[in-house]
């Protein structure tokens, strides 16, 4: 966080190119104040987000920091992920209905992605006559009303036109990330419902970091972080 906001200020000043030595970049570093609370605040953020419920409970007993939600919830949306994530799409509705029935009631994407899941469990499970039926029951009336719904429906319809749904054109619908990507949504949605934000903030502050960095490569030469997950500076008097 420190090195974002540094980076930051240099790229304001506007100033010509020039070399920064590691002690002095660190001397700087040093000299940027960042409050430990935030600090809490975003490590709170990023475990509510990401719904590590029991981490977020000790690191709320260690650290004093609160969380915006009732951390109860985060449990109860998990729930919803995790069924989305086993291709247990009924289930994952009647979860989010008794969490919040607007949430479906309010978001016809959301819920025609979560039917058109069930359609492709349905296929999954080679349960052909099951599946058109509920193509043609569920599903039809919501393209014919949006032009975006309608081809999705039929991309998926096409998979029943292949023996070997591996090679297919749209084989992509019965991979994993099919499913990460429904439930992914509903986790968003849930957020959204309970005023929180849908992302964590530490990647969105990983991305300013990468972007800060691209920045100042023009304006100077100075100690770079290349690997995010150890956040060590290199040396450009190495380089």
């Amino acid at each position: 966080m420190a090195q974002v906001t540094f980076l930051v200020k240099l790229i304001m000043r506007g100033s010509s190119k020039k070399v920064i030595t590691k002690e002095d970049w660190e001397k700087r570093l040093n000299d940027v104040k960042i409050r430990k609370e935030d600090m809490n605040k975003l490590v709170m953020n990023f475990l509510v987000t990401e719904g590590f419920v029991d981490a977020a409970e000790k690191f709320r007993k260690e650290s004093g920091t609160e969380p915006d939600i009732d951390l109860s919830t985060i449990t109860d949306r998990m729930a919803v992920k995790k069924a989305v994530q086993c291709g247990n799409v009924e289930d994952a509705i009647e979860k989010v209905n008794d969490l919040n029935p607007e949430i479906l009631d309010t978001n016809p994407q959301l819920f025609f992605h979560l039917q058109q899941q069930r359609l492709i469990e349905l296929i999954r499970n080679g349960k052909v006559e099951e599946a058109l039926e509920f193509a043609q029951e569920e599903l039809a009336p919501r393209g014919e009303e949006n032009q975006s719904f309608l081809e999705e429906l039929e991309r998926t319809v096409a998979l029943l036109a292949f023996e070997d749904v591996s090679n297919c054109p749209v084989g992509d619908l019965l991979d994993m990330s099919q499913r990460l990507k429904t439930a992914s949504e509903v986790n968003a949605a849930i957020l959204t419902s309970q005023s929180h934000e849908k992302d964590p903030k530490l990647p969105s502050l990983l991305k300013m970091l990468v972007w800060a960095q691209n920045q100042l490569d023009e304006k100077a030469i100075y100690p770079r972080i290349k690997d995010l997950s150890t956040a060590k500076l290199e040396d450009p008097s190495a380089s």
